[in-house]
């Protein structure tokens, strides 16, 4: 491996040898946390159904669509600085589902309701915080 990045290349060639360049450990650090995710949520998708069809897909489908999610989200929290927050309201929703589901099943209505709630509160908050800051800027 070499010490420096050059321009955009995996692999360098330097005295007839091939060697990865620092840009290709980062690209299997990344695809490496792409697969751990997949596998990680593999248990929560058999809380919802035992086929195993649907549970290879919906793993392909969730590491195809993370990559892109991901620029999305990017892109999108510089403008809605309240997003992080709505979303760890979900995650903390989530969480306490997943611990009272022995004592307690919230229908999925409910739980997809809750988080369509959450989102839309989120950001009618961002709206009113840009409104504000806008507004005492003179804007």
């Amino acid at each position: 491996m070499t010490d420096t990045i050059d321009n955009e290349h995996f692999f360098v060639r330097k005295n007839g040898l091939l060697y990865a360049t620092p840009l290709m450990l980062v690209l299997i650090l990344v695809e490496l946390s792409d697969v751990i995710f997949a596998v990680d949520s593999i248990p929560a998708i058999f809380a919802v159904t035992t086929d195993p069809f649907i549970v290879l897909t919906s793993n392909l489908f969730a590491i195809l669509g993370l990559r892109a999610m991901y620029f999305l989200l990017a892109g999108v929290a510089e403008r809605f600085s309240m997003l992080k927050y709505g979303l760890a309201v979900i995650l903390v929703f989530i969480g306490i589902k997943m611990l009272i589901v022995d004592f307690y099943h919230i229908p999925i209505a409910v739980s997809l309701g809750v988080v369509f709630g959450i989102l839309v509160m989120t950001f009618i908050i961002n709206a009113w915080v840009n409104y504000r800051h806008d507004k005492q800027r003179g804007e």
